[in-house]
């Protein structure tokens, strides 16, 4: 993609406005939280001061809107405590412009590694570096500092203390999650139906996951509903894909294929309704049609073999489906019945608060290295923001923090999104300021009506920031303009200053990303090739089951599969970044991207099939898998080696591994079970078709797409 083009396009997405779910309660509390802060600071300090709390409980407020599965309330301490410290040591430096800038550098810095422990750290630590800007200009000693950073630390305390007290959707976020996986499982039963090989992506199942882990107190509290569905949902995906796979023995016409269809429409029904269920928190409401079609005794008389099991098998797994989610018996019953039936993990640990700090500190650690785009973002974040800041200074306008705040706020790891909203953010702060500037010019504000105008323009912010970048800017630059108009700012100054200063910071931005880069399109190979070796591991984990079932666990086979999801949703989102960006593909073209996504896809849905129909302990054992295995994760990491290095993989070894299984099976005249010997035969098609994908010499979907319905 060319500049020009990258820039129309990333300035088209920041300007961009959507239409999303919008959540009044919660935007209500916040800006009330707000009111109530600010009105304590007016009352017993002054508008000086109660502008500093404003910030810190309006800058808590937006840290609970954050896509996080911490408690609401600890957000708001964090961010509130958190930025009241930045605020006393920026004041502390604030007279000394070479110390202060060095202050700057360092917390921009270390603003910019906590993207490496997640978007939500990211997001906060860059706010408080920006909202510090600010509020170290409004003490005038050392004791006010103290002050100002104390009733910072208020404001989120107070909307931490209202999330407390008048929660809305508790676990919302979490129910969310959960409910969000069923419905795209449902999604998937009835994608089955028309394309039996369809494509399934995890994405939900992943954030499901992230959503489930909880702390020990969250542990006591969680609501039952929330307990179970997910892990069973886990095991429904693959005999859903091995229910509808023509090679597990239903024709692709017929009675088998039509009572097929029937069981995968009553499962997508199931499905959402449990979703409905616990996204709302109301009892399971199935359709009696579903019901009656999965209870029909018909169905053993029409299917046999893989398929029948698979039929039974989901039929057991949507019966604890809907338990799950009316949350059905005690306690100890649950946990009983979770232990009996496997179907329950005991939950994921989340660790507390206190011990998340060395972990996040691991991460930011981990980072420190040639080539870490998390790295390169700290770096540049910092040097802009000590750039920006000198020519705030130079200008002649005062107030020369808008520049560096501008900054921080826009950058992010990723070029588009720098660039996206830079525009974003220019685009908003004019509009917003222009409308804040006809509004003091026709009323006149007073300390009074500035801080209810203030409110007014969180609450607007607080309801339409997840519409667009944009309209949220809007409603911020509105907001810090009648919040410091309030505390004494000349109006006037304040939008010429605001308006260039803004266009100063985003440029400055925009600059830097060009000058030093992160781009993700150079590492798409190595991307793909970590989905390949993950692909290989999780594929050999599962054949090797079959090889002596009653000496192997299942631990092995989840771990890899957790992998292999992390390894493909990295190659997504890479993907999907590298679409935006101004470089040439060097040597992986789209249409071989596609291509070879679509293949390792049927590659790890192969996989899958033959997860879904693991042996039990007592099955006969299948020596041969073992070699075959063993072939596959050798060959597979060889394989990411030689996408990495721009060659073309090869799989001699896993194709002697096969024929010598075949050979085994004559000499001995049994065969192997058909699951896992057809399914090493997809295997081995599939790596094949893939070594046809990345030169993008061949259009690999048509062929993956006749390999899955071998």
């Amino acid at each position: 993609m060319s500049w020009l083009r990258a820039l129309k396009e990333t300035a088209r997405s920041g300007l961009k406005i959507e239409r999303r779910r919008l959540e009044p309660l919660i935007a209500i509390r916040g800006a009330a939280g707000l009111a109530l802060v600010i009105g304590v600071g007016l009352a017993f300090f002054g508008p000086v001061v109660a502008a500093s709390s404003a910030f810190g409980a309006f800058q808590a407020a937006i840290a609970t809107f954050q896509r996080s599965w911490r408690p609401r309330p600890v957000l708001a301490l964090v961010s509130g405590a958190s930025l009241a410290v930045s605020t006393f040591l920026g004041y502390l430096t604030g007279s000394h412009v070479l110390l202060f800038i060095a202050l700057l550098v360092l917390w921009t810095f270390v603003a910019g590694l906590a993207w490496a422990a997640g978007p939500t750290a990211g997001i906060i630590a860059s706010s408080n570096v920006a909202i510090m800007l600010v509020t170290i200009t409004l003490p005038t000693s050392v004791a006010e500092a103290a002050l100002h950073g104390t009733v910072i630390a208020f404001g989120g305390v107070v909307q931490a203390a209202l999330i407390v007290l008048f929660p809305v959707r508790r676990w919302g976020a979490q129910r969310d999650a959960l409910a969000d996986a069923l419905a795209a499982e449902a999604d998937y039963a009835r994608r089955l139906r028309h394309d039996p090989v369809a494509e399934f992506d995890p994405v939900p199942l992943m954030t499901a996951r992230s959503a489930a882990a909880v702390t020990p107190r969250q542990a006591r509290r969680r609501p039952a509903e929330l307990r179970g569905s997910r892990g069973v949902a886990e095991r429904i995906r693959p005999v859903l894909a091995s229910l509808a796979d023509p090679g597990m023995g239903v024709p692709d016409e017929g009675p088998e294929r039509d009572r097929v269809r029937e069981l995968l429409a009553a499962a997508g029904s199931v499905l959402d309704a449990a979703a409905r269920a616990i996204r709302h928190g109301d009892p399971v409401r199935l359709a009696a049609p579903a019901v009656a079609t999965l209870k029909t005794p018909d169905t053993s008389e029409l299917l046999g073999g893989p398929a029948r099991r698979a039929a039974d098998r989901l039929g057991v797994l949507l019966a604890d489906v809907i338990e799950t989610a009316e949350g059905e018996g005690t306690k100890e019953e649950q946990a009983e019945g979770a232990e009996a039936a496997g179907v329950i993990a005991p939950h994921r640990r989340r660790p507390t608060l206190l011990r998340l700090v060395p972990v996040v500190l691991r991460s930011m650690r981990a980072e420190i290295r040639p080539g870490s785009p998390i790295l390169r973002h700290a770096v540049r974040v910092a040097v802009v923001v000590a750039v920006g800041y000198l020519f705030g200074v130079a200008l002649p306008f005062g107030h020369g923090y808008w520049a560096p705040m501008a900054a921080v706020m826009v950058m992010r790891p990723e070029f588009s999104q720098t660039y996206a909203r830079s525009v974003a953010r220019f685009g908003g702060t004019v509009v917003g300021v222009f409308l804040a500037t006809v509004i003091v010019q026709a009323a006149h504000p007073g300390v009074g009506l500035s801080a209810v105008l203030a409110v007014v323009c969180a609450l607007l912010m607080y309801l339409l920031m997840r519409t667009g970048y944009a309209v949220a800017q809007a409603c911020i630059s509105a907001y810090v303009v009648f919040l410091l108009g309030m505390a004494g700012d000349d109006w006037s100054q304040t939008v010429l200053e605001r308006v260039v200063l803004t266009l100063v910071g985003g440029l400055l931005a925009m600059v830097s990303y060009a000058v030093y880069p992160a781009w993700e399109t150079p590492r798409l190979r190595n991307r793909l090739g970590d989905w390949l070796a993950s692909d290989g591991r999780y594929a050999a984990s599962v054949v090797d089951q079959y090889a002596e079932p009653a000496e192997r666990g299942r631990d092995d086979v989840r771990a890899a599969l957790l992998a292999t999801r992390v390894a493909r949703i990295a190659w997504q989102e890479a993907v999907a970044t590298a679409q935006h960006e101004p470089v040439r593909n060097r040597g992986l073209s789209r249409a071989a991207a596609d291509d070879t996504q679509h293949v390792l896809a049927q590659f790890g849905r192969a996989a899958m099939l033959m997860e879904a129909h693991l042996p039990e302990g007592g099955a006969t054992p299948v020596p041969a898998a073992a070699q075959f295995a063993d072939a596959l994760r050798r060959a597979t990491e060889r394989g990411a080696k030689d996408v990495r290095e721009r060659r073309v993989p090869r799989w001699g070894a896993v194709r002697e591994a096969l024929a010598q299984w075949d050979e085994e099976d004559r000499l001995r005249g049994q065969a192997a079970d058909p699951v896992v010997r057809n399914g090493a035969g997809l295997l081995l098609e599939t790596l094949e078709e893939f070594s046809r994908g990345p030169d993008g010499s061949t259009a690999g979907s048509a062929g993956a797409g006749s390999a899955g319905r071998t």
